[in-house]
């Protein structure tokens, strides 16, 4: 039987098909993202450090509502000597 005809005759699945089919697309879609961030690491082998190269003034949530970012002066201190 098809999937089509099916629905077609219990109508009371399209709901059911349709948030499944969303949850479905979204933890794919987030699965995706989270690949792309600067705190998940995939290859540890040509980019050990990774933490290193992320820019403070760019946001790292999924919402970032009026935040500003100022560098601490004792840390930036402590990375200075450290290089």
């Amino acid at each position: 039987m098809n999937l089509l005809q099916l629905v077609m005759k219990k109508k009371e699945l399209i709901p059911l098909i349709a948030f499944v089919s969303f949850a479905g697309i979204g933890a794919t879609y987030m699965s995706i993202y989270s690949l792309f961030k600067t705190d998940v690491i995939v290859n540890r082998k040509t980019n050990p450090e990774p933490w290193e190269n992320v820019d403070p003034a760019q946001p790292q949530k999924l919402i970032t509502i009026n935040q500003k970012w100022e560098p601490v002066e004792e840390l930036q201190s402590v990375k200075q000597l450290t290089k």
